[in-house]
């Protein structure tokens, strides 16, 4: 009977460690991020999430699509979530405003566009082929619609003389918008252009990044005011996203794949590991959370060739390292 006993205390108290090591579910801190688009060029966040990097750093992650980064900053400016997630051209032009508690970047998720270019044919491309055509490029005054105008004059097709840049589709609209018919080219991110190729809807002609050189593509940020009063949060926030870069490096596309296949039901996994590969070839995510001063002079470059850029905004003014440079 003692035995029995014994045996019974064992297992309760083995019980009792193991549900000790998890963290509990309200013991969690609760944050709102607020993403640009659901795209695979975010790889390293979506790990972050299926491999509990996260929960390891306190934190409980509700992940709201924002549908363009003027919408993410307005849901970071009303308070409506904490953390935003987009170009840093969003934190341009609100310093540029002059607004109060304008939002500062503290860690850089991706380096280079991530929009490939998409035609009806598969072409021999050259840049040259786009003279006389209508190119879908997105939101004017966005990341990806300056970064397309910026790689089109280095290679000597002057936007909106040589070709027509059509601004007026939403973000999210774009992919349907040229499956219906609408322009000859357009600029896609992943896993959405592999998705038409494999339709017989389009074919992948160039990675619109490997021709741009690194920019600091897309990038969190917070209130001043949230960066002040939550630096607990933000450093393991932080933390959680280093361990994602870093997990991506270290494993295989397929492993990446399988680790985000939850956050892309409708996407077979076959056509996720193709993406990170694409990905992975253009050297689209960072390896740190870190952002560099040059990366983020070559974005203002590219705005104020886009005629969107009137002053330019000091590095220190804009982004905050110190979390990204304190991750353990």
């Amino acid at each position: 009977m003692k035995k029995i006993a014994v045996i019974f205390l064992t297992l309760i108290l083995a019980f009792g460690l193991l549900t000790g090591c998890a963290p509990k579910e309200d013991s969690l801190t609760q944050v709102k991020v607020s993403e640009v688009a659901h795209s695979v060029f975010y790889a390293p966040q979506y790990v972050a999430m299926s491999q509990g990097f996260f929960e390891e750093e306190g934190l409980s992650v509700e992940l709201l699509n924002g549908g363009g980064a003027d919408k993410v900053m307005t849901s970071v400016l009303t308070d409506e979530v904490q953390i935003g997630l987009a170009g840093p051209e969003a934190c341009i032009y609100v310093h540029l405003e002059g607004r109060e508690d304008a939002p500062k970047v503290f860690a850089q998720l991706t380096n280079c566009d991530g929009a490939f270019l998409v035609g009806r044919t598969k072409e021999n491309f050259s840049w040259e082929n786009l003279r006389g055509k209508t190119i879908i490029g997105g939101r004017k005054g966005g990341v990806p619609e300056m970064t397309l105008e910026y790689v089109m004059k280095q290679n000597g097709v002057i936007p909106h003389e040589d070709a027509v840049v059509d601004t007026s589709v939403q973000f999210n609209m774009m992919a349907g918008a040229f499956t219906g018919g609408n322009g000859d080219y357009v600029a896609l991110f992943e896993p959405t252009a592999t998705e038409v190729e494999l339709a017989g809807q389009g074919y992948v002609l160039c990675s619109i990044g490997q021709e741009s050189g690194e920019i600091p593509y897309t990038a969190y940020f917070a209130s001043q005011t949230y960066l002040k009063e939550h630096p607990d949060v933000i450093q393991s926030f932080t933390n959680a996203i280093s361990k994602g870069q870093k997990w991506v490096q270290e494993h295989t596309d397929r492993e990446v794949a399988e680790a985000m296949l939850e956050q892309f039901p409708d996407t077979d996994v076959e056509v996720l590991e193709q993406v990170s590969a694409r990905y992975r070839a253009i050297g689209a995510w960072n390896k740190t959370p870190v952002m560099k001063q040059e990366a983020l002079e070559r974005l203002m470059d590219v705005m104020e060739e886009a005629g969107e850029l009137d002053a330019r905004v000091d590095f220190s003014e804009l982004v905050d390292n110190t979390f990204a440079e304190a991750v353990k």
